[in-house]
C-alpha cells in the first residue's frame, strides 16, 4: 500500500462514477479561487486547461486531482479526502445539479507521510 496525498470517501466515489458515465473523462481541481473557494471541482477534462501552475496530487476514483501551485503552498502539509455533502455549491462542478457538492476534509500529514512527500 503506497502513501497517498489525496483520497476519496465511498459516497463521493459513487457520485464520481455516475458523473463519469454521463460526462466522460473528468478531472478534479482545487484552485482556492472564485466560486466555492477551496471546494474541489469535478470538471470535464477538456473544459479545463492544466498548465505549469497546477500540481498533480494523485488520482481518486480513477480521476486525476490537481491543485493550483499557490493553493498547494497552503495545503502542502496536509492529507486531503474528497467528501460529499448535500447542498448546492456556487461552482461549475458537475455534481451541483444533483443537489450535492464535493468538499475537502483535511488532516496534517503524519511524520512518515511528510518524509515520503518531501523527499
Amino acid at each position: 500500500m503506497g502513501l497517498k496525498r489525496v483520497e476519496i470517501t465511498k459516497e463521493a466515489e459513487e457520485i464520481v462514477r455516475q458523473l463519469k458515465q454521463q460526462h466522460g473523462e473528468v478531472i478534479f481541481h482545487l484552485s482556492g479561487g472564485c466560486c466555492d473557494g477551496s471546494s474541489p471541482m469535478l470538471l470535464p477534462k477538456d473544459d479545463f486547461y492544466i498548465d505549469d501552475n497546477d500540481i498533480f496530487l494523485g488520482e481518486v476514483a480513477d480521476v486525476p486531482f490537481y491543485m493550483s501551485r499557490d493553493q498547494f503552498e497552503y495545503w502542502k502539509h496536509t492529507h486531503l479526502t474528497v467528501d460529499l455533502t448535500d447542498g448546492r455549491g456556487s461552482s461549475f462542478s458537475l455534481e451541483i445539479p444533483l443537489g450535492k457538492r464535493f468538499l475537502i476534509q483535511s488532516r496534517l500529514l503524519t511524520e512518515e507521510e511528510s518524509e515520503h512527500f518531501n523527499k
